[in-house]
């Protein structure tokens, strides 16, 4: 080893460079690079973003030519440029339906270039008219969709759209591609209040969320006779004695307290009349005081009728 025109190489040399976390300015960058690739490129197409735009609820953009794409059925498509797979992965269950997007209007510029001659669109802040991109902070309203910068919205003191005067509620406000915990995490409890009451990030019904309950029809027992619903019950069936009139007061519906009267009058009166047809019936079987006392000599009921012998008058 040595003498042969080579070099030992030492310890400092063989080791590797420890791993070491980057740096705020590296992660600065990288941060950077990757708002600018979104503010920029369609995650689902991987195309150059252009009009029209739209936004799901966590801020993200997307082509909305390339949303309807993906919410076609594959066999509709023509020509399918999309890797349901993958864009299962950007999305995160975030789209189901067009109403969990919101298309996102920009207020447009146009760069005409010398030298190339070609048109550049720019977004700009309607308000501040600072061009929108990575690095400025921009958000839009549900559910109009207008874009402005962060700044220009918190200096709005009534909350109206100042492009087209609709009124919007704080928690609408949507940032672009939002790197901050905060913000990522407001947006979420959002869509959570928003799916108990059964809405979407565009603030339209959910599908299936506004089905109507069936009312109650009356349901036919074995017999075939119609069941009254829970509230009328006792119409068919006539109360039985001792109940009183007073006993509809409970029944709101005027018609139906008619009736129910009615029933109860009707099964009074023929209470009554089998209490005296009994009676009289029975007054039959029995001889009165004054019958007793008679000539006959023997009593007339039916307990000794037939056994006792009356007198007979002596020749």
């Amino acid at each position: 080893m040595g003498n042969d025109g080579g070099s030992i190489p030492k310890r400092r040399e063989l080791v590797k460079e420890a791993a070491r976390n980057p740096t705020i300015t590296e992660l600065k960058e990288s941060r950077h690079e990757q708002q600018e690739y979104f503010w920029t490129t369609d995650p689902l197409s991987r195309k150059q973003l252009a009009r029209p735009v739209v936004s799901d609820s966590s801020g993200k953009l997307y082509n909305k030519d390339s949303i309807l794409e993906y919410l076609l059925p594959s066999d509709d498509v023509v020509g399918n440029s999309i890797n349901k797979a993958e864009a299962d992965k950007v999305l995160m269950g975030a789209v189901k339906n067009v109403k969990d997007v919101v298309e996102v209007k920009f207020e447009v510029e146009v760069d005409e270039g010398q030298k190339s001659g070609t048109r550049q669109e720019k977004w700009v802040c309607p308000i501040t008219n600072r061009t929108l991109g990575a690095g400025v902070k921009a958000v839009y309203l549900v559910p109009c969709g207008h874009v402005f910068s962060e700044a220009a919205i918190k200096e709005i003191a009534e909350e109206k759209c100042l492009q087209c005067n609709e009124s919007f509620a704080a928690n609408d406000v949507i940032p672009i591609l939002p790197t901050s915990a905060d913000d990522i995490s407001r947006l979420s409890l959002r869509m959570k209040t928003l799916k108990e009451k059964g809405l979407t990030h565009s603030l339209k019904k959910a599908p299936g969320g506004g089905k109507k309950r069936k009312k109650d029809t009356p349901k036919s027992d074995t017999n075939g006779e119609e069941e009254q619903p829970s509230g009328v019950k006792g119409i068919n069936e006539a109360p039985i004695s001792n109940t009183s009139t007073n006993e509809t007061g409970n029944i709101k519906n005027a018609a139906l307290a008619s009736i129910t009267s009615k029933v109860l009058k009707s099964e009074e009166a023929r209470s009554k009349r089998r209490k005296v047809q009994t009676s009289e019936n029975l007054k039959s079987l029995f001889t009165s005081s004054a019958e007793r006392g008679s000539k006959s000599g023997y009593k007339n009921d039916f307990m000794s009728r037939g056994y006792a012998m009356g007198t007979h008058d002596k020749r």
